[in-house]
C-alpha cells in the first residue's frame, strides 16, 4: 500500500513539474498581450495594433504546430483577445451609433469562440446556464453589478448611451449590454480563466486573468481604469471560480454596463 501511495505521487509530482515546465511557452504570448494594451493606453495606437496582429499570427502559427496539450488550448483561447482588441478598434469606422456599435463587435467574437469551443470539446451546458438558478443570480448581479458600476463610472466618467431612462431605451440597452457581458465573460472566464488555470493553477490563473481582463480596457486611456479593472476581474473571476457559472458572471458584468452606461450617467446627481 505505501509502494503504491509512493508511485502515485511521484507521478502527480512528475506530471506538476511538466505542466510548469511547458507553461512557460504560454507567457510569451500573454506578455505580448499585456505590451500591445500598454502601447494603446500610453496613445502609441499603431504600435500596439500592430504588436497585436504580430501577436495574433505567432499564436495562429504557435497553435498549430504545437501537439495537443494544455499548452495549445490556451494558445488557442489566447487567440481571442488581439481578435477581440482589433474588432474593438475598426467597428467605430463602420458605425457611428454607439449603442449598436457594441453588437458589431460582440457578434464577430461568437465564431471563434464557438470555434474553440467545439475544437476542445467544452460544454457550456455545465456552466450554470440553469433557469432555476436565474432569480437568486438577477438579485446578486444587480448588487455587485451597481457597485463595480458606481466605481467605475467615477474614474472614466462615459456618457450615456440611451437619451432617457425610457422603457424602450432601458431594454434595448439592457439587451445589448447583457448579451455584451455573456461575450466577455465567455472568453475571459469560461475559455480563457479555465485554461489559465490548468496551465498555472487556480490562484495564478484568477490573476493572471484578472490582470489580462484590467489591460484590456486600456482603450480608455487611463492606468486608473485599468487597475480598476483588474479589480472588477478578480472580483468576476472569484465569482466563477466559487461558481462555475457563466451565467452568474454574464449577468453581473451586464449589469455594470448596464449602471455604468445607462442608469448612472442619467442620473440628476451624477450629470454635470
Amino acid at each position: 500500500m505505501s509502494t503504491e501511495r509512493t508511485s502515485g505521487q511521484q507521478l502527480r509530482s512528475a506530471l506538476s513539474i511538466s505542466l510548469l515546465n511547458d507553461s512557460w511557452i504560454v507567457i510569451l504570448p500573454l506578455m505580448m498581450v499585456i505590451a500591445a494594451e500598454m502601447l494603446i493606453c500610453s496613445a502609441h495606437l499603431q504600435a500596439g495594433i500592430a504588436l497585436h496582429i504580430v501577436t495574433l499570427l505567432l499564436l495562429t502559427l504557435s497553435a498549430t504546430r504545437i501537439p495537443e496539450s494544455h499548452v495549445s488550448r490556451s494558445l488557442q483561447v489566447l487567440l481571442l483577445l488581439p481578435i477581440l482588441r482589433l474588432l474593438n478598434l475598426s467597428m467605430p469606422v463602420f458605425s457611428e451609433t454607439t449603442l449598436y456599435m457594441f453588437i458589431y463587435i460582440y457578434i464577430p467574437m461568437l465564431l471563434p469562440a464557438y470555434l474553440v469551443i467545439r475544437h476542445q470539446g467544452l460544454n457550456l451546458s455545465g456552466s450554470g446556464l440553469s433557469p432555476k438558478r436565474i432569480p437568486g443570480y438577477i438579485l446578486l448581479s444587480v448588487i455587485v453589478g451597481a457597485i463595480i458600476g458606481l466605481g467605475e463610472f467615477l474614474i472614466i466618467r462615459p456618457g450615456n448611451l440611451v437619451p432617457d431612462l425610457s422603457f424602450i431605451n432601458m431594454l434595448k440597452l439592457s439587451v445589448i449590454m447583457i448579451f455584451v457581458g455573456f461575450v466577455e465573460e465567455l472568453v475571459f472566464r469560461f475559455l480563457l480563466q479555465s485554461r489559465m488555470e490548468v496551465s498555472f493553477g487556480r490562484l495564478e490563473g484568477l490573476l493572471i486573468v484578472s490582470l489580462l481582463f484590467g489591460f484590456m480596457h486600456s482603450g480608455y486611456g487611463t492606468l486608473y481604469e485599468v487597475l480598476y479593472a483588474c479589480c472588477a476581474g478578480l472580483v468576476l473571476g472569484y465569482m466563477f471560480q466559487k461558481t462555475r457559472s457563466l451565467s452568474l458572471v454574464s449577468l453581473t458584468h451586464g449589469f455594470v454596463n448596464i449602471f455604468l452606461f445607462g442608469l448612472i450617467p442619467l442620473l440628476p446627481y451624477f450629470q454635470v
